[in-house]
């Protein structure tokens, strides 16, 4: 009893102690910054003593402290519901007036500051606490393990954490298998060469050997976060033909990262799996599309429709904002970001970098916010969750594939990116020595990114204008002026028997606005649909409207293939120079498939299965050579679709965990990565709540 007394009283004494040595910090970088900036003062206009102006400082930096302590989480929570992007740039107004508050709670009434400069002020003041608390508690494991506690805003209540092993998963959005093999082989991510003892980066020579088994798998025909990671946290991805796509039966065009569409979808998955999800025990979702079943949910698309305050998306920005330290830095490297994107993306337009997409707009801040507060946000909410011993976590960085879409899957921004990723899972590897239970680290991805110029890039017009022009509808004048605008319109001509004369409107069908084609892009895959046809039309029916439709489309020297269904076969793939492959002959004669690789065959035979399939399925060109497909989108690296590294994601998994399939099994699709998940969390935690029983229990 004794020694447990002594121990408290240690670990208070070392509290008081590092508060103290973090004021004193705090006030000599207050009075600095009096001496170096014009609009800042400590003393009264006749001038004070050295000791008054001292105690000035002192107390401003005192009050500062206890205000960003008692008030700054307040100010947070009354924040939610501001935009995200807006509340990273309100960081550094706040702080401002927090300060200005603190000098006007003075007595002496001498400290001062313009507006502008408390801002700096306060900025500067907060890292510097951050840095100077962090310095002192790095060795002292119960100080750090309080700091990642109260970043979460969670403690956990109950019975004691369980002694079997957690699983934290996760995932790096959109980095593919080879990207992040090349990646360990440059020594830009040394811990997941640790991992693998690879001998790259840290812990060569230390003779440990591997800890993880790195296998790829392949995605399903839609490679892209919605269908992957429907398909990973709520084993099934039915339906889910791209990223976006036309409803007929609803008349809504649903996109995956739309909140009202992730919920639909979620619903959907659950309704038919009756399974609520890989994260019903015990779990936490962070970062992602869908909740996997989660009870404990932070920045899930799914719920952000919500307008309860439990489950509101953006709630889950308060446990990292409320440290006003931690928002400080977050809102400084999120300002630094900005001018990192301008930076880079100046200098490829100035050397001309080919192929290249526009990075203006808003897109720099969009970039910030991928690469800085998500990754900052949902890695501090994992480490929360590993710190009160949660069963199963799973959370989504988005940064890589942001930068990667704009900036290309192999450039130097990208990888630039994936340096700072493995940062993220070496202090997730650091938090889980101090979790209250072994954890067990599974990194995976949702897909890949493949590289090339856009469609619109290399033959002036889009997809849509494509269509419009096979369909003998009016196209934009610079379309009209391709090559390929030509021959679709001289194909439309020939169609219909129509003598080659200038002006679309003299063979244009009639049709009204409604029969006018919906054209989606998802990456390099396209999709066509007829809103006024209720059903999903076959290729005859698609000849007899517009007979130079399929024709065009198929002989575009950027398109690989189409899929329509077909009233005689059922199904048929399109190619060029007439090629039509039923889908059942796909595995004896692949024809324009065959550059596609294994399982492109099964992927477009389960997608022509699903209800929402569109009426034309347009898949682009792809160089098997170069790994290169033409992005219908404005992406110069792009997923969606199939062809090249998009398709081919990894699972890098503890030898702890069973082996994910048999050696020479293939690892195919995103529901089959949700079996063997399930399969490694059964192993050490026992088997998944029922949905019945998960709803009979959240009930009472």
């Amino acid at each position: 009893m004794r020694g447990v007394r002594s121990g408290r009283w240690r670990r208070v004494a070392s509290q008081i102690g590092r508060s103290i040595a973090v004021w004193m910090v705090s006030t000599l970088t207050m009075l600095v910054l009096a001496g170096i900036l014009p609009d800042f003062r400590l003393q009264s206009a006749d001038g004070d003593s050295a000791t008054r102006i001292a105690v000035t400082a002192a107390f401003g930096a005192g009050a500062f402290g206890l205000l960003s302590a008692l008030v700054w989480p307040l100010l947070v929570r009354l924040l939610l519901m501001v935009p995200a992007l807006v509340l990273g740039l309100l960081v550094f107004f706040l702080n401002g007036a927090l300060l200005l508050l603190a000098l006007r709670l003075n007595p002496t009434e001498q400290g001062d500051a313009a507006p502008e400069t408390a801002v700096v002020v306060a900025a500067v003041m907060s890292a510097v606490a951050s840095a100077t608390g962090a310095a002192l508690a790095v060795r002292d494991d119960d100080a750090y393990r309080r700091r990642l506690y109260r970043l979460a805003d969670r403690r956990r209540s109950g019975p004691a954490c369980p002694a079997a092993p957690g699983t934290v998963f996760v995932q790096l959005d959109g980095v593919g298998h080879d990207v992040l093999l090349d990646a360990v082989d440059k020594g830009l991510m040394p811990t997941v060469a640790r991992w693998l003892a690879t001998g790259i980066g840290v812990g060569v020579g230390t003779g440990r050997g591997p800890t993880h088994r790195l296998t790829p798998w392949r995605t399903d025909w839609s490679s892209q976060t919605g269908a992957s990671q429907l398909g990973i946290l709520h084993g099934s991805n039915h339906d889910i033909p791209a990223f976006r796509w036309y409803e007929k039966d609803r008349g809504e065009v649903m996109v995956c990262n739309r909140p009202t569409s992730a919920a639909e979808l979620q619903r959907r998955a659950v309704e038919a799996t009756g399974d609520a999800g890989l994260l019903t025990l015990d779990g936490a979702s962070r970062g992602n599309l869908f909740s996997g079943g989660a009870d404990e949910q932070a920045l899930v698309l799914s719920i952000a429709a919500r307008r309860s305050r439990e489950t509101r998306s953006r709630a889950g920005y308060f446990a990292y904002f409320s440290d006003p330290a931690n928002a400080v830095r977050t809102a400084m490297s999120f300002v630094a970001e900005v001018g990192r994107e301008i930076g880079q993306s100046s200098r490829a337009r100035a050397r001309k970098v080919r192929p290249r997409v526009g990075r203006g707009g808003l897109y720099p801040f969009v970039r910030a916010f991928a690469t800085v507060v998500e990754r900052d946000v949902v890695v501090a909410a994992v480490t929360g969750d590993m710190l009160v011993g949660r069963t199963a976590v799973y959370a989504d960085l988005v940064a890589y594939d942001e930068v990667a879409h704009h900036s290309g899957p192999v450039s130097r921004d990208a990888e630039k990116v994936l340096e700072r990723l493995d940062r993220s899972l070496a202090l997730i590897q650091n938090v889980a020595e101090h979790a209250p239970r072994p954890y067990r680290i599974v990194v995976l991805s949702d897909h890949g990114q493949s590289p090339g110029e856009t469609f619109r890039t290399r033959y002036g017009l889009t997809l849509g204008d494509l269509v419009r022009a096979g369909c003998g509808l009016p196209v934009p004048r610079r379309a009209r002026r391709t090559h390929s605008g030509t021959e679709a319109r001289a194909a439309v001509r020939a169609a219909l028997r129509r003598p080659v004369e200038e002006g679309a409107e003299q063979y244009r069908p009639s049709s009204s606005r409604r029969s006018e084609p919906i054209v989606l892009a998802s990456g390099n895959l396209g999709l066509v649909s007829f809103p006024d046809v209720p059903h999903r039309m076959s290729k005859e029916e698609i000849d007899a409207r517009h007979p130079a439709l399929l024709t065009t489309l198929a002989n575009h020297p950027g398109i690989g293939f189409l899929l329509v269904r077909s009233e005689e076969h059922g199904g048929v793939v399109l190619g060029p120079f007439g090629a039509q492959i039923p889908l059942d002959a796909l595995d004896e004669n692949p024809g324009p498939l065959a550059d596609f690789g294994p399982g492109a065959a099964d992927a477009v035979r389960r997608t022509h299965s699903f209800p929402h399939t569109a009426d034309i399925m347009v898949n682009s060109w792809y160089d098997p050579s170069e790994g290169e497909v033409l992005a219908f989108e404005e992406q110069i690296g792009s997923h969606g679709g199939l062809g090249g590294a998009q398709a081919k994601a990894f699972l890098l998994s503890p030898l702890a965990l069973s082996e994910p399939v048999e050696d020479g099994a293939d690892l195919a699709g995103a529901e089959h990565i949700h079996h063997v998940l399930r399969r490694w969390l059964e192993e050490t935690n026992g088997p998944q709540v029922p949905l019945t029983e998960l709803e009979e229990r959240r009930a009472a």
